[in-house]
């Protein structure tokens, strides 16, 4: 008996899934088949969720759970992680050369008073402009003069207790240390790492000294601030919602991380400013390492309490730590205000006037920040308790610093900013024979040669000792907005942001 043909086949008809299924295709299977009346079929959905992770596209790795439920894949996650710390220690090298140039600029001492700075191979030489310049010539004299006659002997040095002849001038070099690189031979970042290069008791491998201290400390500061941050949160969020609510634009816990995490791995950045500083000479060096610098650093400068809360050391710290936090995340909104590019801007909504607002701030931030990392270097050179002082490869200022202040004055009213210095000829004004003319033509000459050292205003002031490296950092943010306009906002920086 046949069956009779329904009415209409609008009963019939079931339209196809294209909506997201979440449930994984094993237990899709397994509901399916214990239903009653199972539904007719669509056509298959390109939009199932997977449960598999996706794999990992940086060097095809993944962290993908394993087949049979046992747990993360641990050898994969150590190569994961291993990749990670070598990408991390291949971008430190990277930018480890100009850290050393910049802070080799930064601790360098450059007096007012150097003295003259004679020509290279002319020695000790005292060149007489005024014999140069005279119309007569002084054969006559040198005829009559008696050839048996003593010349009268040079006045002695004056040398110290131990017969040493004492050092009057900073770029004396029969006096200068071996290990020592010439007082103002470079003005720039790039000029230093060249010098130091090419000097003999250093190489090109004295680029990448404190490399692994860097490394160490980049690394713990990137892992231990959203740590501390975290922490911070939990304690704060009972007594002000506010502070931790991810919609807030309180910097101050973001700004209190970063310091607690500063003041933590300070004693890092101390050991990585002695071992860049340090000659690299081996019967000179005074740390061989990171682990030795802090084990002598704790037995002959106070141990603990010292390396952490000495004034010398506290105080730059946190100012220099607020401020690294505090100028990124104010500077650009203040910045953009006030040049017209918007009030209320953010990387979602404005971009391309967000990356030149972070331009903006970010060399202001440098005018800001860079005197108080000078005076903080200067600081952590410095030994304290029964500590030598370590024998540097940049001159250093032979007398201690009392402090922040103390530093900020004595850069101002005692060094020169006019680097590299140019070396020019000594020249004496002759006892006798010499001519009317010579001695005017000689008097001239002298007048001209002050009016250039006095036209000069940089001579006179240690200004610029206190933004040594400036150049390098306007270069490093011109070249993340560069890198921010040509690829995505998340790499954009690439490590450059260190310098």
């Amino acid at each position: 008996m046949a069956s009779p043909t329904p009415a209409s086949l609008r009963d019939l008809y079931v339209p196809p899934s294209n909506t997201w299924s979440f449930i994984p295709p094993a237990l899709a299977q397994d509901n399916s088949s214990s239903a009653v009346n199972p539904p007719v079929s669509g056509p298959s959905s390109s939009n199932q969720w997977s449960t598999r992770t996706a794999p990992n596209p940086l060097f095809e790795l993944s962290s993908s759970l394993t087949g049979d439920d046992s747990g993360l894949d641990i050898a994969s996650l150590a190569k994961e992680l291993l990749a990670a710390l070598l990408l991390q220690y291949a971008t430190n090298a990277i930018a480890q050369p100009w850290e050393v140039g910049k802070t080799l600029l930064q601790v360098q001492w450059v007096p007012r008073d150097t003295g003259d700075l004679p020509l290279e191979g002319s020695g000790a030489e005292v060149i007489d402009d005024e014999a140069e310049l005279s119309d007569s010539s002084n054969e006559n004299d040198s005829y009559f003069a008696d050839p048996t006659a003593e010349k009268p002997p040079k006045p002695p040095r004056p040398a110290d207790e131990h017969g040493y002849i004492i050092r009057q001038s900073v770029l004396e070099e029969g006096t200068q240390p071996e290990y020592v690189i010439p007082v103002g031979s470079a003005d720039g970042t790039w000029g230093m790492m060249k010098r130091l290069a090419g000097f003999r008791a250093e190489g090109w491998l004295a680029l990448w000294k404190g490399l692994l201290t860097t490394a160490v400390h980049n690394a713990l500061t990137s892992a231990l601030q959203p740590l501390v941050y975290s922490v911070l949160q939990s304690v704060f969020s009972p007594f002000s919602p506010s502070l931790s609510s991810l919609g807030s634009t309180s910097v101050l816990l973001p700004v209190a991380s970063q310091v607690l995490t500063g003041f933590i791995l300070s004693p890092l950045d101390l050991i990585r400013t002695r071992l860049i500083v340090q000659s690299s000479v081996p019967r000179h060096r005074t740390y061989s390492g990171p682990l030795d610098a802090l084990r002598q650093i704790l037995a002959q400068e106070g141990g603990v309490r010292g390396i952490y809360l000495h004034p010398h050391l506290l105080i730059p710290t946190l100012l220099d730590c607020t401020l690294h936090a505090l100028v990124p995340l104010t500077l650009p909104g203040l910045v953009a205000a006030h040049v017209g590019l918007g009030a209320h801007i953010s990387p979602e909504t404005h971009p391309v006037q967000w990356n030149i607002a972070e331009l903006l701030g970010g060399i202001a931030g440098s005018l800001v920040l860079l005197p108080f990392e000078t005076v903080r270097r200067r600081l952590q050179v410095q030994t304290r308790g029964s500590a030598r002082p370590p024998k540097a490869c940049v001159e250093i200022r032979p007398a201690p610093y009392n402090g922040m202040v103390d530093a900020f004055w004595h850069i101002l009213t005692e060094e020169r900013s006019d680097l590299p210095l140019k070396p020019h000829r000594r020249r004496r004004r002759r006892s006798e024979g010499a001519k009317g003319k010579a001695r005017e033509s000689g008097a001239a000459h002298r007048e001209d040669d002050g009016a250039e050292e006095s036209e000069s205003w940089l001579r006179h002031s240690g200004i610029g000792q206190l933004y040594r490296g400036l150049g390098m950092r306007v270069g490093a943010s011109v070249l993340v907005f560069v890198l921010a306009l040509v690829g995505s906002p998340e790499d954009s920086n690439g490590g450059w942001a260190e310098l």
